[in-house]
């Protein structure tokens, strides 16, 4: 039952008019009944319902105790009391189908002798009541769970209780906002902390006569920006030089955070309280569990058989990595930074991508030097060890909890003993495949070589236990500190000259599984990279410019007032009708499979179309051959398929079934996060060694963020304490006693059966003391 009489929604907006309440609404009905229902009918039904749940709650634990009064329903009109009575006989007779379908099902059908009463339904805009038609309801998802796992053990620790241990919480007992000396005055303070001015002026700003009149506890930007470092902090950054055995143009320095303390912050989030996930499951379509549905990682096969590997009761806990390259210079200079990003897969996906979230930490900043070696492509293979060897440094922990294990803490104190092997590794596939540690044209994925990036079938999975025996092979061939002799080895099984992969000793994790596909670097660029230059090819520039310009603009879609042709980068979808229609059936066959591998729900039904519309590009993809539209550079004919983000293609159905859907794996949060963790950190520097300055940066906006929640908290769990004060003087001195704040309860929690006392009590009062009628 669908509750439209809240009257906390869209409250304001009509207050004191009467407002359409779709009290008929179903989802699987051709025709609604709708009546008007006032404000104060839905305030009072409200009431009424928050009395009822108290005195359930009465009956099942206090049971001796007299039942609270209940209050008569309020007024209906005629017409409105008709509505109600229609729909609880619908609903009786929808109830009645459903349990005539289950009946086959029971070992033991229930018999009924009571014959079905036939309830008619109409439209209450004409002058009768028709017979409407009840559609069969589609059966219901059914979900397996993976017995014993993510149990809770002793009371850990909350948010609110990390910030009270900081050495400055004595002073919050008597003023919440120290050591700013008011709520004001840490307003204007996150303000100007907020809003990348710079030192100079923010002085400016202070030196105004107006601001100077304020009872500020700062009067500069370096007083303000001292008081903001003595806020209770977060993980802490650390540095570290490297050695390396070739000489680069300056030292080498990681600035970093404890990946470990960032996921077990993230864990212990509390805005993210109802939004973890910590059970695998098997989600099937119907009771019959016939058909698997995928969605989270949760409902991968990779997390339940992750969990059957876990101690019993451990809780699995998916690390997301993210890491590129991005340009933090504007218009002049090639300075470069290299964040690496951690996450967590348990976070649910709609929660996880919205950048507004930041469920996305950044816990290194990876150096990019320049080596000095007359070898640029042993120049390469010395960056790539670094990184590898960057990455072996920060994620040590990370390794060393998916091995043993470690108890974290989630949002509402409960203890959880947790296990942290690699979910997904989210980047484009020329740093894939240098992470995966194999050279180019060659799978990252799988054993296929560019030869075979054409084939229509998926070829055998790239297992780390296969890429660390070849590694192990070309070490006893050649010394890896003898760069070139060892490079030179490991071209012959399509390495890339990394002998210690970052990935080598972390359990639980592989390479064919933590790389997953993901739309933006390998759906959208491959159709913006081939599909639509066979297109512009096929159709020709000037003809397919002149379609996409005399197209009319439509709500949503981007208009391309001077073509096509002529675009650098995109991340859309385009269409045409003028290729020969070999290609059109080709390419349309790749749009399908973008469309259809996007979906946030996809169950086994969805992957054999999937793979059917693959496999129908395959047969028809010598068309785009035939037609000369497959080109290179100068605008030469390709005869071949040697393009690896079709290869990856084939891969795609595989990793939905492992991990869940590919839309969780989305770039556009991480990408996102490269500007407000990097891009505007930098902006704020003084364009001079950025590393250690974006650093300094991102830790006093950490503390400011956390500062802010804590206080909005704390102000929060004031009021609940009020709330509950302004029941008890509304109360006999009887039920008054059974009123008490634990403040060992999260915040978050405190305020649900106080809630109920309120409205009951209270919300009379707000309504002009008028009786129930």
């Amino acid at each position: 039952m669908n509750h439209y009489a809240n009257p906390n929604i869209n409250r304001g907006a009509d207050e004191g008019h009467d407002r359409e309440i779709p009290a008929l609404q179903h989802a699987q009905r051709p025709r609604e009944v709708r009546f008007t229902m006032s404000e104060r009918q839905l305030d009072l039904l409200y009431a009424k319902w928050a009395v009822t749940q108290m005195r359930v709650h009465q009956q099942l634990y206090h049971p001796d105790l007299p039942l609270i009064p209940h209050p008569p329903p309020p007024f209906w009109s005629e017409e409105a009391h008709a509505m109600l009575v229609l729909w609880i006989a619908r609903e009786r007779r929808v109830f009645e189908m459903e349990m005539v379908e289950l009946e086959p099902l029971k070992d033991d059908p229930m018999e009924s002798n009571e014959e079905e009463d036939d309830v008619h339904f109409g439209d209450t805009y004409n002058s009768g009541w028709d017979e409407i038609p009840v559609e069969e309801e589609m059966p219901a998802e059914v979900t397996d769970y993976f017995p014993g796992a993510a149990k809770t053990y002793s009371m850990g620790y909350t948010f609110l209780s990390l910030f009270n241990t900081d050495k400055n919480s004595v002073y919050h007992k008597t003023n919440l906002y120290y050591p700013f000396s008011c709520k004001q005055d840490w307003e204007i303070a996150s303000w100007l902390l907020h809003s990348g001015l710079s030192m100079g002026k923010i002085d400016s700003f202070l030196s105004l006569e107006m601001i100077r009149d304020l009872p500020l506890s700062f009067h500069s930007a370096k007083e303000l920006r001292g008081r903001a470092e003595m806020l209770p902090s977060g993980p802490c950054w650390m540095s570290q030089v490297l050695d390396t055995s070739h000489p680069t143009k300056s030292p080498i320095i990681l600035y970093w955070h404890d990946p470990l303390e960032c996921i077990s912050a993230i864990l212990n989030h509390p805005l993210f309280h109802d939004q973890l996930d910590f059970t695998p499951r098997k989600v099937y379509s119907t009771v019959q569990k016939l058909c698997c549905v995928y969605t989270e990682w949760m409902t991968g096969d990779d997390a339940w058989n992750m969990q059957s590997l876990l101690p019993q009761g451990a809780t699995l806990l998916g690390t997301i990595l993210s890491s590129d390259k991005t340009n933090i210079s504007v218009l002049t200079g090639d300075r470069v930074a290299h964040p690496l990003l951690v996450s967590l897969a348990n976070i649910r996906m709609n929660t996880r991508l919205k950048s507004s979230t930041n469920s996305f930490m950044l816990t290194a900043l990876v150096p990019v030097p320049k080596f000095l070696h007359k070898n640029k492509r042993l120049c390469g293979v010395l960056a790539d060890r670094l990184i590898h060897q960057c990455l072996d440094i920060v994620l040590k922990l990370l390794k060393e909890a998916a091995l043993h294990g470690t108890m974290l803490s989630d949002p509402v104190r409960q203890s959880c003993y947790c296990f942290t092997p690699l979910a997904s590794y989210i980047i484009d596939t020329p740093k894939a495949m240098m992470l995966a540690c194999v050279g180019g044209k060659t799978s990252l994925v799988t054993m296929a070589m560019y030869k075979q990036f054409g084939d229509s079938f998926c070829h055998e999975p790239r297992t780390a236990s296969t890429t660390l025996a070849q590694i192990s092979v070309v070490r006893t061939r050649a010394n890896p500190s003898d760069l070139q002799a060892f490079f030179r080895k490991a071209q012959k099984f399509r390495l890339n000259g990394v002998f210690e992969p970052f990935w080598r000793d972390w359990v639980l994790t592989d390479p064919s599984h933590f790389f997953t596909p993901e739309t933006l670097h390998v759906l959208h660029k491959e159709f913006w990279d081939h599909d639509a230059k066979w297109l512009i090819f096929a159709v020709g520039e000037s003809e397919i410019d002149f379609r996409f310009s005399v197209l009319q603009p439509v709500t949503g879609f981007q208009r391309f007032a001077e073509g096509i042709s002529k675009l650098k980068q995109v991340t859309g979808h385009f269409s045409a009708d003028a290729a020969p229609r070999g290609v059109l059936v080709a390419i349309r066959a790749l749009i399908d499979f973008c469309y259809l591998v996007q979906s946030q729900s996809i169950d086994e039904n969805d992957l054999v179309r999937i793979s059917a519309v693959l496999n129908e590009f395959h047969t028809s993809k010598d068309a785009i051959i035939d037609a000369g539209v497959h080109r290179g550079k100068a605008n030469k004919v390709i005869d071949n398929w040697y393009i690896p983000k079709l290869e990856l293609m084939q891969s795609v159905v595989p990793s939905i079934r492992n991990s869940g859907v590919m839309a969780q794996w989305s770039a556009d949060a991480t990408e996102h996060a490269h500007i407000t963790k990097i891009k505007v950190p930098a902006r704020s520097s003084n364009n001079n060694n950025y590393d250690p300055q974006i650093c300094r940066h991102l830790d006093r906006l950490d503390k400011c963020l956390q500062f802010e929640l804590a206080t909005i908290l704390l102000d929060e769990k004031q009021n609940i304490k009020a709330l509950a004060d302004a029941a008890r003087s509304h109360m006999d001195d009887e039920d008054a006693d059974d009123i008490e704040v634990d403040n060992n309860v999260p915040v978050e929690y405190c305020s649900t059966n106080l809630w109920a006392l309120y409205l009951y009590h209270y919300v009379p009062l707000s309504l002009g003391a008028l009786p129930f009628i």
